[in-house]
């Protein structure tokens, strides 16, 4: 059987929107462990990019609209943008 269910346990990261790419480290599970997925929300229209020690977003990557989430699939990416 399986189970497509995630725990969320550990704090997340708030990135503000600005008409500039800003970027965070992706925080790890509560046991120590880089997580396997994020979820990812948006409160204003939000381009969103996961990258490896830096990330830069753009027009031309995922958009989130206001109101919407999508969850991620991280990849062995430590960074969000």
């Amino acid at each position: 059987m399986v189970h497509d269910f995630i725990t969320v346990i550990a704090t997340g990261v708030q990135i503000t929107t600005s008409g500039t790419s800003a970027s965070a480290t992706i925080p790890n599970m509560s046991s120590g462990e880089a997580p396997r997925y994020v979820r990812v929300a948006a409160t204003a229209p939000a381009c969103v990019r996961l990258g490896k020690t830096t990330a830069t977003a753009v027009a031309t990557d995922l958009q989130i609209q206001p109101g919407d989430a999508v969850v991620l699939a991280v990849g062995g990416y430590d960074k969000i943008a």
